[in-house]
């Protein structure tokens, strides 16, 4: 049985889909024509956010999925979330008086990897902030010695830590299109003024607070990507999707960044850079091609990776 065809039974109609998360609100708060009611949700709908184990890289959805995936990626959000109690986020938990009455349960098969979540207003931009200079960030800096137009130190090396964490944005694309990396004047324009400062100002700090909590833990953040999207009863711009996890995020082993006797040992990850590097390998990225089915071992290592994360943060 699908999520989809559980779920409905229970009473969530599905009404999204993104690259590795689903979303369903409750059958009874919409209309004859799918669209949100006036009572009592009509400015601030519920909405149940389910992390499926398909993953992606290079923006495809790849197969086969990583068994447990979703529940790790969940498990992982929810305790950042609690990690950072001064920024608001679009958990629904606990829930108000008002949704108790008509909200469905929530099937055993996905709760673990399902969050009650007020639905936002997104903005359609990807905040990526930067403390270590490597992926696609190293390739921008080798090709102009800048990231997003903002100019770095010479003669830095693929790893290295940047003199301060750095914010450089990106367009969200809608699905099957490319995320396009833009500068801050860019996002300004996108955004308004105001709102791009919000998400600067929060991005860093988030990223400062996340990155002293890692390095507690032997982990360091080398770097991540936030979404945020406006509060629809308060205005307030709102931490939500999936925060700081392996698919969002680049963790390293803090032991072996500063012993590991080649850069392969010293930036393997806590995440799904398996996936990318066997893909870089193994697939040309042409447009008209479908990515290659992944190997059973690539599999197996990147589930590995991803649960080693997890129990290294949680302790």
């Amino acid at each position: 049985m699908t999520d989809e065809t559980e779920l409905s039974a229970a009473g969530w109609t599905h009404v999204a889909s993104g690259k590795v998360r689903d979303l369903y609100v409750p059958t009874s708060t919409l209309d004859d024509d799918d669209t949100w009611t006036g009572d009592p949700l009509r400015t601030s709908p519920i909405v149940l956010v389910v992390a499926s184990d398909r993953v992606s890289a290079f923006d495809c959805v790849l197969e086969p999925a990583i068994p447990g995936k979703g529940a790790l990626l969940t498990a992982l959000t929810r305790w950042w979330f609690d990690r950072l109690p001064d920024v608001p986020n679009h958990l629904a938990e606990p829930l108000d008086d008002r949704w108790q009455s008509f909200l469905p349960e929530i099937p055993a098969s996905v709760a673990d990897r399902a969050m009650l979540a007020r639905t936002l207003d997104m903005f359609p931009i990807e905040c990526v902030v930067r403390g270590y200079l490597t992926g696609s960030g190293w390739k921008e800096y080798v090709a102009t010695g800048a990231i997003g137009g903002l100019v770095l130190p010479e003669g830095l090396s693929d790893g290295d830590r940047l003199p301060e964490p750095i914010f450089t944005p990106a367009w969200k694309a809608p699905q099957g299109e490319h995320d396009e990396n833009i500068s801050y004047e860019r996002m300004e324009e996108i955004v308004g003024e105001v709102v791009a400062a919000q998400l600067r100002e929060l991005s860093l700090h988030v990223f400062a607070e996340a990155s002293a909590i890692a390095e507690e833990r032997g982990v360091i953040l080398a770097d991540t990507k936030f979404e945020f999207g406006a509060d629809r009863e308060t205005g307030i711009v709102t931490l939500g999707d999936e925060v700081l996890t392996s698919d969002s995020s680049r963790y390293w082993d803090a032991e072996a960044y500063v012993g590991a006797p080649s850069k392969e040992l010293r930036l393997a990850s806590f995440d799904k850079q398996i996936v990318r590097n066997w893909l870089s390998a193994n697939w040309d990225q042409h447009e008209s091609e479908e990515p290659p089915v992944l190997p059973a071992e690539i599999v197996a290592k990147t589930a590995d990776r991803y649960r080693a994360l997890l129990d290294r943060l949680q302790g």
